[in-house]
């Protein structure tokens, strides 16, 4: 159990670091921090951000969370930079340089080579004072203390620190550029949460069964449509107007503390007033409905008119749960 103790309070103390480093980040963004976010908004290119080791890792998240969020942006590795790959920059490019000591060989061979192409340079550093602090047009300061590593070696605090400018300065683009729900479910249309921000009930249930029974139907005409229809639950109709719902616990509830069914009919069986939800709803309403309500379908209508069933495993199927 000592290990246990030990490992627990390692973790914690990792953790408490990291978020005492990213809480002092604050404190740091300043009107060059926004003068960086004006100038990639307003230029005509994309952001290429580059990097070595775990940087260059930090700067291929940035780059799909820009993207995601509606700023082109591209990834060079800063080593593959001086080996052909520099060509990938653009003359409209807007480039960002990450690197915690901002004095590394690669840095120092490449920073030169993009200032000679004319390119903004933007430096995320915890060295403003390195050669790629002052090289830089833009330097947004990721400074932090000391490293999550005990031996204060392993990139940790400061490639967190790294993410979070990149984050903060994502979400400033995202907020200038009037990103909406709506760009972001078009950026993401394969993805869960896309999904939940553009695909209604009608999209899920169009394909589906319309099981439906009419007040007079007798057990037998229940039983049949509700298996025949596979989603265990018909709706009880009546011009075209849900009247009630019979699911396979109703039946299951019925036959238990009935002895005589040769005469009952849905009207006998159904529950009133059951949970619907229009077609043209977001399913990820219908979602919340079931959760809710601790249920696994709802009954579909479109102005009153019945127009099926969604079920739980349509939402599972689309990921959307």
């Amino acid at each position: 159990m000592q290990s246990h103790k030990k490992i627990i309070s390692i973790a914690r103390q990792t953790i408490e670091t990291e978020s005492k480093a990213i809480a002092y980040l604050a404190n740091l963004v300043d009107d060059e921090f926004a003068n960086a976010v004006s100038h990639v908004f307003n230029s005509g290119g994309r952001v290429i951000i580059t990097g070595i080791g775990k940087s260059a890792n930090i700067a291929t998240k940035i780059v799909a969370t820009l993207n995601s969020t509606g700023t082109p942006a591209g990834f060079m590795h800063a080593a593959d930079a001086i080996h052909g790959d520099l060509g990938t920059i653009q003359p409209e490019d807007v480039v960002i340089c990450i690197s915690k000591s901002g004095n590394t060989p690669e840095i120092k061979v490449l920073v030169p080579l993009i200032k000679s192409l004319g390119n903004t340079l933007i430096a995320i550093t915890s060295n403003k004072d390195s050669f790629l602090g002052k090289q830089a047009d833009f330097v947004l300061n990721a400074f932090v203390e000391k490293e999550a590593c005990p031996n204060n070696l392993a990139p940790t605090t400061s490639t967190t620190a790294q993410l979070v400018i990149g984050d903060a300065f994502a979400m400033c683009l995202l907020d200038l550029r009037g990103f909406s729900s709506k760009d972001f479910a078009r950026f993401h249309p394969g993805g869960s949460l896309g999904k939940q921000l553009y695909l209604r009930v009608a999209d899920l249930t169009d394909a589906n069964e319309k099981p439906r029974v009419a007040l007079q139907s007798s057990l037998k005409e229940v039983i049949v449509e509700i298996t025949e229809k596979m989603l265990g639950v018909t709706a009880v109709v009546e011009d075209e107007k849900i009247i009630g719902i019979i699911t396979d616990g109703d039946l299951r509830r019925m036959l238990a503390k009935t002895d005589d069914i040769s005469k009952l009919q849905a009207k006998d069986i159904m529950t009133t007033n059951p949970k619907r939800i229009e077609a043209q709803a977001m399913a990820v309403k219908a979602m919340e409905l079931m959760e809710t309500h601790g249920i696994s379908q709802l009954l579909v209508e479109e102005k009153g008119v019945y127009k099926g069933v969604i079920h739980i495993h349509n939402l599972i199927k689309e990921g959307i749960i």
